[in-house]
């Protein structure tokens, strides 16, 4: 399996509304890996790693906005993969 990583910044209303735990929670049930913090500029920032279909599939997730979010845009770039395990709420 190819392993993919994301770099997603989620802006809107993303903090306060349980992004990061939802976040953390769905990509464990789809076996991605990484992390996801709030940001001093309001945003949130999540790091994925995984198959593609998997990371894909978070990024659909993190544009739909979980729980009470409303994700008024995604920016999401390509970086290499590190490798990382499990996923961590920063």
């Amino acid at each position: 399996m190819s392993v993919v990583r994301r770099r997603a910044v989620a802006h809107g209303r993303v903090q306060g509304v349980f992004f990061r735990d939802s976040t953390r929670r769905e990509a464990e049930r789809r076996g991605v890996s990484g992390w996801a913090r709030n940001t001093m500029d309001g945003t949130v920032e999540v790091v994925l790693e995984g198959s593609s279909d998997a990371v894909e599939a978070m990024l659909s997730y993190l544009r739909d906005g979980p729980g009470h979010a409303v994700v008024s845009r995604l920016d999401v770039s390509d970086e290499p993969a590190e490798g990382l395990s499990g996923f961590s709420v920063r």
